[in-house]
């Protein structure tokens, strides 16, 4: 219930920081562009935005002829989840990863890296898969794609104030310091803003998909495991499309890079740690 609550008010935070931005470039006139802008783009990602990714990561779909055990897998975790049955994809790269996309339960996808396959065990596996489709029923990502898309409209915004002077109401040029200071400032809180959504949402998923999986310590020995691993082997689609790493189950980037504040995942350890407690 609280990452719930979290998730809400950060939504909320970054909604209102659009939209101010949006007021100090051109009045009120300014702040209302700048939401049917939010909301064109929300829509555009809503209904697209999973075909994209796929296309992203040249993921192929499968089904139980062609992948009896992994089809199988997620077709027994869906049922206990109380799901549709996803489409599920899989992506022929070495590295150890996974995915939900999709706009809603009735049109999610599921997808994992063939290195996945080979990395896991049968009961991590299964771990890491009620993990997504926890993504799915908690429809985190809607979430993600809208705090996403809210984030990059914010520097879109801000690149635009900082060549085009501010405007009240009455045309009246505004403070170009302020202005300045705004435009600097607002893709930093944005984007912290997002990656604290994320974190937020990973940490609901990994109980939910305990609760699907009925076996937390084995998505804690996933998350180790894949971590472990994923050190190693670099994800080329992720690689290429940087602003995709954030719906994976662990960040394929986050080796030696940022941590805290800047991370779209929480650490490992403390995820592993709270899985654990659930355990006892």
């Amino acid at each position: 219930m609280f990452n719930l609550m979290k998730t809400a008010i950060l939504m909320a935070a970054i909604t209102a920081l659009f939209m101010a931005l949006g007021s100090l470039i051109g009045g009120r006139s300014g702040m209302m562009l700048a939401l049917l802008v939010a909301l064109g783009m929300n829509f555009f990602s809503y209904w697209f935005s999973d075909k994209l990714v796929l296309k992203m990561y040249n993921a192929r779909e499968v089904d139980a002829q062609s992948e009896p055990y992994f089809y199988g897998m997620v077709q027994e975790l869906a049922q206990r989840a109380g799901l549709p049955m996803p489409r599920v994809y899989l992506i022929d790269e070495g590295a150890p990863n996974a995915f939900a996309t999709g706009r809603n339960p009735d049109n999610a996808a599921v997808a994992a890296t063939t290195g996945i396959l080979r990395v896991l065990n049968h009961r991590e596996l299964r771990g890491v898969m009620a993990h997504e489709l926890a993504h799915v029923k908690h429809r985190d990502i809607l979430i993600s794609t809208i705090s996403a898309t809210m984030a990059g409209a914010v520097s879109m915004l801000a690149n635009f104030a900082m060549f085009f002077s501010g405007r009240d109401e009455e045309g009246r040029p505004t403070n170009p310091l302020v202005g300045l200071v705004v435009a600097l400032l607002a893709p930093l809180a944005a984007s912290l803003i997002q990656m604290a959504i994320s974190r937020a949402r990973e940490f609901e998923a990994d109980r939910g998909g305990a609760e699907i999986s009925g076996d937390p310590q084995s998505l804690a020995s996933a998350l180790q495991k894949i971590e472990r691993v994923a050190l190693g082997i670099p994800l080329e689609g992720a690689e290429r499309n940087p602003a995709t790493a954030q719906m994976m189950i662990v960040n394929p980037l986050s080796g030696g890079g940022l941590k805290g504040l800047f991370s779209t995942h929480p650490s490992t350890e403390e995820r592993v740690a709270r899985l654990m407690a659930m355990t006892r």
